[in-house]
């Protein structure tokens, strides 16, 4: 069929007009009323909120299935508490314990410092106890009566006319601490010192005596760190005196011949 040049115009005017008038339908927006429409109402916005609460997932709270003994209790207090309790309580105890640690400490030593001054100065001749046995030697001075001679003064003025005074002077004090732990029973030790020897000896002798022991202890004293060696007079006394002043007495002597 063919159509005059007019009438293809006029259909072609048509169909243009049709295809603009399609655009225009989909591109301008529906009406008001209608997008008001499409808005959900209350009854469907309550039952979207029963929806999402009846999730599991979603639920404020959860229930758990735990197996347990048949008539076990239910309302057990948690393990956890009762842990959590006791380091709490323990650390208040630390935080209390060392002020009473302190005065415990405290009255311990001084007990302790308390005994050890007893039986330094008070102990007398039971101060080494039944089975303690005095020393062999103090510092590096050996105290052994076997290696003393008899004589002990008359020795060390010998060696003291030989012109040997540092060997008469040490004879002499070697005595002295040899007679004051194995005659007198005195607390001498390995570690005992000058000054210490004088401590020891003052409570346990007879005025003489210690005044003896004092003017040996002091002319070793300064012979050995001063430098200065006694008169010949000095020691001539020293050496006489040895036996009155540091030998046992007869009583003494008595009860140890009879043990």
């Amino acid at each position: 069929m063919r159509f005059l040049p007019e009438t293809r115009r006029r259909i072609a005017r048509l169909a243009s007009t049709f295809v603009v008038g399609a655009l225009v339908a989909v591109a301008v927006p529906r009406p008001l009323s209608a997008a008001r429409s499409a808005r959900p109402g209350e009854t469907e916005v309550g039952a979207a909120i029963a929806t999402l609460k009846a999730d599991p997932n979603l639920a404020a709270e959860r229930k758990r299935h735990i197996l347990q003994w048949a008539g076990s209790s239910t309302a057990r207090p948690a393990p956890a508490a009762g842990w959590m309790h006791w380091i709490a309580d323990l650390f208040a105890w630390i935080a209390e314990a060392p002020r009473a640690l302190l005065w415990v400490a405290a009255a311990f030593l001084t007990g302790l410092l308390a005994w050890y001054i007893v039986r330094l100065r008070v102990g007398g001749a039971g101060a080494f106890g039944p089975q303690s046995v005095p020393p062999t030697h103090v510092q590096d001075l050996d105290i052994r009566p076997e290696s003393l001679p008899d004589d002990i003064g008359g020795a060390a003025f010998a060696l003291w006319n030989r012109c040997e005074a540092r060997a008469a002077l040490a004879l002499l004090y070697r005595g002295l601490l040899s007679r004051l732990a194995h005659a007198h029973g005195i607390p001498i030790r390995h570690s005992t010192t000058e000054g210490d020897c004088l401590a020891l000896a003052a409570p346990h002798l007879r005025g003489d005596r210690t005044a003896y022991v004092s003017r040996v202890v002091s002319v070793w004293r300064c012979a050995v760190y001063g430098g200065h060696d006694p008169t010949s007079d000095e020691v001539r006394g020293l050496c006489e005196g040895f036996g009155a002043a540091l030998d046992p007495a007869p009583d003494r002597q008595a009860a140890g011949a009879r043990a």
